[in-house]
């Protein structure tokens, strides 16, 4: 007699729905909190995402995180974990490798001087795991290699705690530095002893020339030196066009004359009145 199958009694996590109006209290405070719009079609996505959190917090519902997330309690120990939820990470070694080139080309170059005098002030706005300070470190580390004198400082920042403990680990698969051309990874990056794993790291004295720090664009930011170059790419797509105002304003507030922008090629600045002048696709001079 053919014996009966045990029942399978594991099943996919029940996805709680979000009522609406919870949906629009979460949509309007992200949007006065982190600047990051949410339009109702973002709905699915960020009920999705808050299935990790209810499921940590043993929270059956959207409401219940809710009201957890507005206490006094929750600002203090939740807010955090939010922030990781919203905000999307994506970024690569060498992404929109165009922009590396003019920058060791053209920019550099024209900066010498000014690095011979005091370290020029480098600043990743929304490096989210860390490629692209690591790979402005690359790419000034090879410029100073033939230009005695010439210092730097790198400072990386996001408002993601998580990626931030990623990008000061300097830890990567190893599918993630295949844009990195094979001398510099030769030079700079390390492969695991345990080849199994398929890891790299930056390498020690590489880590050391990148900051790390926290900070959120709607705060009142500001920093004791001008940057002289900011790299913003792919960042104030999440923001609508009075916050991307404001915050590129905050930019230039920050940004020497004769500093350098970069943003994303997918970003514009047009209609913008801002103290910039184009000096090639999506490369900005502080006038």
């Amino acid at each position: 007699m053919r014996g009966k199958s045990k029942r399978d009694t594991s099943s996919p996590p029940i996805i709680c729905r979000m009522p609406q109006e919870i949906f629009e209290r979460f949509s309007l405070f992200i949007k006065t909190e982190l600047g990051i719009k949410l339009p109702p079609a973002k709905k699915n996505m960020l009920e999705a995402r808050l299935q990790k959190r209810l499921r940590a917090l043993g929270m059956g519902s959207h409401e219940q995180y809710c009201k957890y997330l507005f206490s006094p309690e929750g600002m203090r120990e939740e807010m955090g974990n939010l922030v990781d939820v919203v905000t999307t990470n994506t970024t690569d070694f060498f992404r929109e490798p165009k922009h590396f080139e003019i920058l060791s080309t053209r920019i550099l170059p024209e900066l010498r001087t000014r690095a011979s005098t005091r370290p020029l002030e480098i600043w990743s706005a929304g490096c989210s795991s860390g490629e692209e300070p690591y790979t402005l470190a690359m790419v000034l580390s090879e410029f100073a290699a033939t230009n005695p004198g010439f210092r730097f400082r790198i400072l990386g920042t996001d408002i993601c705690r998580e990626v931030l403990q990623r990008a000061m680990r300097g830890v990567y698969p190893e599918e993630k530095i295949e844009s990195v051309p094979p001398l510099l990874r030769k030079k700079y990056l390390l492969r695991s002893k345990d080849r199994s794993r398929g890891l790299v790291r930056i390498d020690a004295p590489l880590r050391r020339m990148v900051e790390f720090r926290q900070l959120n664009f709607m705060s009142d930011f500001g920093f004791d030196r001008p940057r002289d170059v900011i790299f913003c790419r792919n960042v104030v797509i999440y923001f609508d066009r009075p916050t991307q105002s404001v915050l590129f304003k905050k930019f230039c507030a920050n940004l020497a004359p004769g500093g350098y922008l970069f943003i994303g090629h997918s970003e514009s600045l047009t209609g913008l009145d801002l103290p910039l002048r184009q000096v090639a696709p999506t490369v900005y001079l502080r006038n």
